[in-house]
């Protein structure tokens, strides 16, 4: 199984309608592509003082044909929607991991 994690520094003053549109919006558009078997948004607890939260989104998904699927099919229009949205407003970073058990 593997993770792809996209950490994300909100700042205040869109937090609450960052928050409201990740969850009605573009995390089920990412679920939706049917690249990932399940999510997760997680708040960061221990970080540096800094401006805004921050937040993780994992999504998980079982093959890389998967997560290379979403890559190639999905992956710039759904970033490319959320910085049109919120521009200027958080710093992104993303992570892909494999879950060792």
């Amino acid at each position: 199984m593997y993770l792809y994690n996209v950490t994300v520094n909100v700042e205040d003053d869109v937090h609450d309608q960052w928050i409201d549109w990740m969850k009605s919006k573009h995390v089920p558009d990412v679920m939706a592509t049917g690249c990932f078997v399940a999510n997760r948004m997680l708040k960061v607890l221990s970080e540096i003082e800094n401006n805004g939260t921050t937040y993780s989104l994992q999504y998980y998904f079982g093959k890389m044909e998967d997560y290379q699927r979403y890559q190639d099919k999905f992956a710039k229009g759904l970033q490319a929607e959320h910085t049109e949205r919120f521009k200027d407003k958080y710093v992104a970073f993303r992570t892909l991991l494999e879950i060792i058990e």
